[in-house]
């Protein structure tokens, strides 16, 4: 069960430039729908999210704040009282004054989701345990998208990108559930989702 008012919700880089066309296979079809569901418990129960996009330097990026890959999926914009982090590089903790808002909202454990399992999720939930804080990665509401095999001559496919980062996560820095466990831990939230 997680905390009352102290377990911050951290959705990452939820854009739309995953989705381009050019762009890797990615291949979790409930990533979405499982992400929009983190939002709503948490907004149900009024507890601190902080979303957090990525906003690359480099002008040619899709990622860049000029291209509309920048872009929130749909339902993933910020709402009113819902903070933002802008970072430039894979963990939300580096050039960015995470750590100073968790601190201020008292967070107790960081609820991460989000784009990509095996880069900035993993980085930010690196990172966070690193600084000491509890995190909980809710691994079906996270994605991974195809790489080439740099051993061989062939790709390594998305879901097991997804499945070893998760396994490591777990082994030392995090806590990995799922949306309705997530959901289960908040306290006295019925589990709809």
């Amino acid at each position: 069960m997680f905390e009352p008012q102290a377990a911050v919700l951290i959705p990452i880089d939820m854009q739309q430039a995953f989705d381009l066309p050019g762009r890797p296979r990615r291949w979790n079809a409930d990533l979405d729908r499982n992400g929009l569901a983190l939002l709503t418990a948490w907004r149900a129960k009024k507890l601190p999210i902080i979303h957090v996009i990525n906003s690359s330097a480099n002008a040619q990026s899709c990622f860049h704040h000029a291209h509309p890959g920048h872009g929130f999926r749909p339902g993933f914009a910020p709402q009113d009282g819902e903070e933002l982090v802008d970072k430039s590089v894979n963990s939300a903790f580096i050039g960015t004054d995470l750590s100073a808002r968790l601190h201020r909202l008292g967070a107790g454990e960081l609820v991460l989701f989000g784009m990509r399992t095996d880069m900035c999720v993993s980085s930010t939930t690196r990172s966070g345990a690193n600084l000491g804080w509890r995190v909980t990665v809710v691994g079906d509401a996270c994605d991974c998208c195809d790489l080439p095999d740099v051993l061989g001559d062939g790709i390594v496919p998305a879901e097991q990108a997804h499945r070893v980062h998760l396994a490591t996560l777990a082994d030392e820095f995090a806590d990995v559930v799922t949306t309705s466990q997530a959901c289960a831990r908040l306290e006295g939230f019925a589990p709809s989702c």
